[in-house]
């Protein structure tokens, strides 16, 4: 098994507590209603939204399915690992995110994600798989932030 870590930063006007929010608790809420192209549905399909849950999001194109494995809203970390559906194959088991906001000197936030892939036998990621992977992931970011940054009063 071959396990590949890289870890983003990204910077936001938006204060750490207000994009948790948004982003992470009220995920299945906010994501189909900012992308309904793209994101059908969130549900949770065992447990109570804690660690241990897991939740399916509903795309366009398939599914995926996440066990949280931990959320604390005092720390602003969310962990979680993504077990089933798009992006787990025969040759990628799966792929955990440890995600975390922090203050930053403006008011705003700066998050930090470190993405682990664990591999089946010695599959190797290629370098344009993961910059695709992480313009994703950045592309849902800068959609909730937007949405934040046009309603101030929304996440308070």
């Amino acid at each position: 098994m071959g396990v590949f870590t890289y870890t983003d930063e990204h910077t936001s006007p938006v204060a750490p507590a207000r994009i948790f929010k948004a982003s992470i608790l009220d995920s299945h809420i906010l994501m189909p209603k900012l992308l309904p192209d793209a994101i059908t549905s969130i549900q949770l399909i065992k447990g109570d939204g804690g660690a241990g849950s897991i939740k399916q999001i509903n795309f366009a194109g398939g599914f995926a399915k996440h066990q949280i494995d931990e959320v604390d809203e005092k720390t602003f970390t969310y962990k979680y690992t993504l077990i089933e559906g798009n992006g787990v194959s025969d040759k990628i088991e799966k792929v955990s995110y440890d995600i975390k906001f922090d203050g930053s000197p403006d008011g705003g936030s700066i998050s930090k994600m470190t993405t682990t892939i664990y591999t089946h036998g010695d599959f190797e990621i290629k370098e344009e798989e993961l910059k695709a992977g992480k313009e994703k992931v950045l592309g849902l970011y800068k959609v909730v932030e937007a949405y934040l940054l046009k309603n101030p009063d929304a996440y308070v």
